[in-house]
């Protein structure tokens, strides 16, 4: 005899959808009685197409490129301009294309999101995008081969191509285009390190190694992994800004061990404070950089930070944590959106690392503990809780604990964030592009700085209906297949490329 089948029926189905929607809706209600009113993202449109001519389609795609390109032309004069002092290790009689087109062409290789040097060859050297190329950057005569490129990142130094892009995250700044997503009048930068591809050859003497598989299966795999620097605002802006590459030979070759995100943390910030030396900063960092050293090396840089303290780091700072707040506690209750969060804070603790703890540092520890009711498959209302910590280099009060916690630590996610969008949102952060190890670091660079130029377009004002319309993926393939076809007049091309483009952030 069969066993009855306990899969729900479709009335059954129906009445769990009902049961839902209608307790969402009134906790709903209820939020909205609290006061709670969150700022919901719309939803891509599920809809058809929104053109009804042939005219309207390709006055939006004209209009659409148009933009794109005046936000790049906005920065090519000055970017180019430090393109052509990199010294071209090319035989001089053997070159036909400018350094500088060549560097353009592989940047907007990445702004278009082409998946493989492959892929930019078949779809970037055919007779009608070469020649709407051609339109919207003059630059561009005629069209290299991808290994053209290749042969340049592998021999060229990218120490100029990294300052272009600082350069460019510079003039963004002095155009006072963030200044209002400052967190206490500091730029909050997030570091965070990320592997980049990994295999079983050692096709380069810098990849990182270890050991992979059970004690019959284990094997050696190679790997890259590069420590990353962006500014991570809390309106969702994250900008990239540099990029540290763990090496083998770097490492601590006495005790017989390889580079590690530490050692890269002190390259990366002798670099960031080199190239921003005045620039008021404020770190953000997970746990694993909870250690005297770090924190150290902050306050000589007169950097801010807030850092994630996890529960079982730094005991001595928890210890004497729980201690002060037993005797003078300092609390804060206050709704950020759907949640509902409790601040407590000691500022002033004593922390004693290095040699014979001779070494000493005031720390400000907060704690967030926060809770929000939410619908479960069930159709029942639940209560969910979370718990927070921070190390802090700046004392809290209930004046800035909101802003240095909620808008400043808490959007450290942003730089994950940017991690998932480079590597699953068409810029193939996984792929080598190159099994040479300074092309494969200058083809990584070409891709930030594309990010860059593809992050400032999305928030920028003039391409935010394009952008909310599309989706950014869907955005940007729009633009590149605007540029595949016959869809550009050339007249109306170069009069709306003739006007002035202001650079205006959401």
């Amino acid at each position: 005899m069969s066993k009855p089948c306990r899969r729900p029926t479709r009335a059954g189905l129906r009445e769990e959808r009902g049961n839902k929607r209608r307790q969402e809706k009134a906790l709903n209600a209820k939020r909205c009685a609290m006061g709670q009113r969150p700022p919901a993202p719309a939803p891509l449109p599920n809809r058809c197409s929104t053109f009804a001519t042939l005219a309207e389609e390709r006055e939006a795609r004209e209009d659409a490129v148009s933009k794109q390109t005046r936000l790049l032309r906005k920065e090519l004069p000055a970017l180019l301009g430090q393109l052509e002092q990199i010294p071209d290790p090319r035989d001089p009689r053997k070159r036909q294309h400018k350094l500088t087109v060549l560097l353009l062409w592989g940047l907007l290789m990445f702004v278009f999101q082409f998946a493989s040097r492959r892929e930019s060859n078949r779809e970037m050297t055919r007779p009608q995008f070469l020649a709407n190329l051609h339109l919207l950057f003059p630059e561009i005569e005629t069209l290299p081969h991808a290994d053209t490129l290749y042969r340049l990142l592998r021999d060229i130094d990218l120490t100029h191509l990294e300052q272009a892009h600082v350069d460019l995250v510079r003039r963004l700044i002095r155009g006072k285009s963030v200044r209002r997503y400052l967190i206490n009048h500091c730029h909050p930068i997030a570091i965070d390190g990320s592997q980049k591809l990994a295999g079983d050859t050692l096709w380069a003497e810098e990849l990182l190694q270890r050991s992979v598989g059970k004690d019959e299966t284990r094997q050696t795999q190679y790997f890259v992994y590069v420590l990353e620097a962006s500014l991570a605002f809390h309106n969702g802006l994250v900008i990239p800004l540099l990029s540290e590459f763990l090496e083998h030979a770097l490492g601590d070759t006495e005790a017989q061990k390889q580079d590690c995100e530490l050692r890269a943390f002190a390259r990366l910030s002798d670099r960031l404070k080199t190239r921003f030396p005045r620039l008021p900063i404020l770190l953000l960092l997970d746990g694993l950089y909870a250690n005297g050293p770090v924190m150290q090396r902050c306050w000589r840089a007169h950097w801010q930070f807030m850092i994630v303290l996890k529960n079982q780091d730094l005991p001595s700072v928890w210890q004497e944590f729980h201690a002060l707040q037993a005797l003078k506690p300092q609390a804060l209750q206050r709704n950020w959106g759907r949640r509902r969060q409790h601040f407590t804070w000691v500022n002033d603790i004593d922390y004693a690392f290095g040699s014979n703890r001779r070494q000493h540092l005031k720390l400000h520890v907060v704690v967030c503990e926060e809770s929000w009711e939410r619908v479960d498959q069930q159709a029942q209302i639940v209560t969910q809780t979370a718990r927070h910590a921070w190390l802090s280099s700046q004392p809290l009060s209930r004046e800035n604990v909101h802003e240095r916690c909620n808008l400043g630590a808490r959007h450290r996610w942003g730089i994950e964030a940017g991690f998932l969008v480079e590597k699953h949102q068409g810029y193939h952060y996984e792929h080598a592009f190159a099994l040479d190890w300074n092309a494969m670091r200058g083809y990584h660079l070409l891709m930030r700085l594309a990010h860059v130029f593809n992050t400032l377009a999305r928030f920028t004002r003039q391409l935010r209906d394009l952008f909310r319309q599309f989706g950014v993926r869907g955005a940007i393939r729009f633009i590149r297949t605007s540029c595949a076809a016959p869809w550009l007049d050339s007249a109306r091309m170069r009069g709306l490329l003739a006007e002035p483009f202001l650079l205006q952030l959401e």
